[in-house]
């Protein structure tokens, strides 16, 4: 069985979470299952090891999870990219919309080196929102997106457009609904 099919059936779906209307992908049944977890992060990793990553930059919360895994395994720096008034030192905040409504994100102002090639790495791609800000926030501090990856793209929506409008960069995923 291939790795996508793996993950097809074990992404748990949640109905009406976080408001009705809403189906969400859960990743926990992934991260308890330690084989499928070691299957998804040498591919992510094998996406990218010969890309000269500086840094992976995360998006909270799940992407945290996998993020800080590519970093380790990549041999790069980790950069966490929060929601607004989550970071305890300087920070600059971008603004972006969600498939159900908008927030905002924020990003310390040391965390990207001039010239430091970034992965952007979320769990998931909806409407793309939250990782062109990641992506704004990165460029903002002379960065260059080195790349975007995510477990789930949900091809319904307009993420990869997105991202391919505003970086030129086709974004990486495991698994598309």
């Amino acid at each position: 069985m291939s790795l996508t099919d793996q993950l097809k059936i074990t992404i748990r779906d949640v109905q009406g979470y976080p408001k009705p209307g809403i189906v969400f992908k859960d990743i926990t049944p992934v991260l308890a299952n330690p084989s499928l977890m070691r299957k998804v992060i040498a591919h992510m990793v094998g996406c990218y090891r010969d890309k000269s990553i500086d840094a992976v930059a995360a998006i909270e919360a799940r992407g945290f999870i996998l993020g800080a895994i590519l970093a380790h395994e990549l041999g790069c720096s980790f950069i966490p990219v929060r929601k607004t008034g989550k970071l305890p030192y300087t920070t600059k905040s971008q603004r972006y919309d969600l498939e159900y409504g908008s927030a905002e994100i924020e990003m310390h102002t040391d965390a990207v080196r001039p010239g430091s090639r970034v992965l952007i790495h979320d769990d998931l791609l909806a409407t793309g929102g939250t990782a062109a800000a990641a992506g704004r926030l990165v460029k903002t501090f002379g960065g260059e997106i080195a790349g975007f990856s995510f477990l789930i793209n949900l091809s319904f929506l307009p993420g990869s457009n997105v991202i391919e409008d505003e970086f030129g960069l086709k974004p990486d995923f495991l698994v598309k609904y």
